[in-house]
């Protein structure tokens, strides 16, 4: 699995952040928010959507085994120039909770400054007010197996 370092500096780049990130595990106690800094960074472990789905969005199944071969990676995803840190649905004296985290989304509001969101499963979110978007993703190498590949659709949903 190749490391992987993106930085966002605006609305595009933030959305291809987002696309990595989407259903990464997150402990409570990974999420630290630091206001002297103005800085909010978060640890999580990244579900490999890059090696999970091929072009054509098939799964891939390792061909030496019956299992499908899933990976997830510690990674660290950084926010510079956070000037206020607000959560929702989120208990933060739960320190062993898991949340998944299923978006990031950036919205400006009083150019260059903005609103930077995470949606997590279940309904809680962190809102994060910046004065610009400066975010940095980076995989730590710590690389482990994963029993599934996250799937957001049942299988007998039927769209109209």
């Amino acid at each position: 699995m190749e490391e992987l370092k993106l930085v966002a500096l605006d609305k595009d780049d933030i959305e291809v952040v987002s696309a990595h990130v989407q259903d990464a595990l997150v402990k409570v106690a990974d999420i630290f928010w630091k206001p002297r800094e103005h800085r909010f960074v978060v640890a999580l472990n990244r579900f490999d959507w890059m090696n999970a789905v091929d072009a054509g969005g098939t799964k891939i199944v390792n061909k030496d085994a019956d299992a499908p071969d899933y990976r997830r990676c510690r990674t660290a995803m950084r926010f510079e120039r956070v000037v206020a840190c607000k959560c929702r649905g989120l208990d933060q004296a739960a320190r062993d909770a898991t949340l998944n985290l299923l978006a990031v989304e950036f919205a400006e509001c009083d150019a260059p400054a903005g609103t930077v969101t995470l949606t997590f499963s279940g309904g809680a979110a962190i809102r994060l007010e910046v004065e610009c978007l400066e975010a940095e993703l980076a995989d730590l190498g710590e690389v482990y197996a994963a029993a599934a590949c996250p799937d957001h659709f049942i299988a007998d949903t039927k769209i109209a």
